[in-house]
């Protein structure tokens, strides 16, 4: 019960791998496709969910605006119909 060692010789040249530039492109493309894949996980429209953190970031600048503004309160105006 022996083994053919030279029946394997030709397998050996077959399975090398990649240079480390290569291994290390694909792993980054990789690794940008999870991201992406994780990001829209559960998310029907990807762009109302964008717009509505935009919308949230603007909100919020608008607020750290009237922080700064100091004691100032906005001026509001009483519109009748």
């Amino acid at each position: 019960m022996g083994l053919c060692s030279s029946c394997f010789k030709g397998s050996t040249e077959e399975l090398l791998t990649p240079d480390a530039d290569v291994r290390r492109q694909q792993q980054r493309e990789a690794a940008e496709r999870r991201r992406i894949e994780q990001e829209s996980r559960g998310i029907k429209d990807v762009d109302k969910v964008r717009r509505q953190q935009q919308r949230a970031m603007e909100q919020e600048r608008r607020e750290q605006d009237a922080s700064r503004m100091g004691g100032q309160q906005t001026t509001l105006k009483w519109q009748q119909d």
